[in-house]
């Protein structure tokens, strides 16, 4: 019985990197995995000024695209919107969604934002507005090291949904740095950024406590959930 093809996309600030430790424990488990740096995300010095929500959506769609068979796609943090707008665009080709501490992002992220792109919060900053528990200081400087201004016109921007068939994809949401019932309680408030969870039609609770980026504090057991996914949808490949 074969896997269907996994497929990670990281948050704000990241590139592929961010999921080593979690595609290797992946790929010996058995699976084929992916994880993508979407444009812009290259490094420090790349021109991200033109760059769009609709280039982030399309660069997942073209992985979902080229994969060998439908996927399992796991997005996390700010991916939850372009990760969603892609389930739309292909949904015949994503056997199951994994949104990692984050949901089924709809509209624009911050259509107010007026900068050409956002750098990394300072560290005080990102103490104060994301759950850092369980991570090293080594982490936390490679994060700072390593991470990358995301393109202000992916927060800008809008993309279009209106393939009612992302709602029939079977969907998981991890909640790492808010429990399942604070999800919950923003859905029925209506963030933007868990707002097309209220229309999901398939849809599963994990609690991981732990922070904002599981892929560094829990990567054995983010891997083994999502193995877990994939594995369920084997039959579907």
């Amino acid at each position: 019985m074969s896997y269907p093809p996994i497929i990670l996309v990281p948050g704000f600030w990241l590139g592929a990197w961010a999921w080593d430790e979690v595609a290797d424990l992946l790929r010996a488990d058995g699976h084929e995995v992916t994880a993508l740096t979407l444009p812009g995300l290259e490094a420090v010095d790349a021109d991200r000024s033109k760059i769009t929500a609709k280039d982030h959506v399309d660069a997942i769609v073209d992985a979902v695209s080229e994969a060998g068979s439908a996927v399992v796609l796991a997005v996390h943090s700010g991916t939850g919107f372009s990760g969603y707008a892609a389930s739309d665009r292909v949904p015949d080709r994503i056997v199951a969604m994994v949104y990692v501490d984050t949901g089924a992002g709809v509209g624009a992220m911050d259509a107010e934002f007026k900068d050409a792109e956002k750098p990394l919060l300072s560290e005080e900053d990102l103490a104060k507005n994301e759950k850092l528990d369980g991570l090293s200081g080594e982490q936390l400087r490679t994060f700072r090291e390593r991470a990358v201004p995301e393109p202000g016109g992916v927060l800008r921007e809008a993309v279009a949904l209106t393939n009612d068939a992302r709602l029939d994809i079977p969907s998981t949401v991890i909640c790492t740095g808010y429990t399942s019932d604070e999800y919950k309680d923003a859905v029925k408030e209506g963030y933007d950024f868990v707002l097309g969870l209220r229309d999901l039609r398939n849809l599963t609770w994990v609690d991981l406590p732990t922070s904002h980026w599981p892929m560094w504090s829990r990567p054995k057991d983010l891997a083994r959930i999502i193995s877990d996914v994939a594995k369920a949808h084997a039959s579907e490949a």
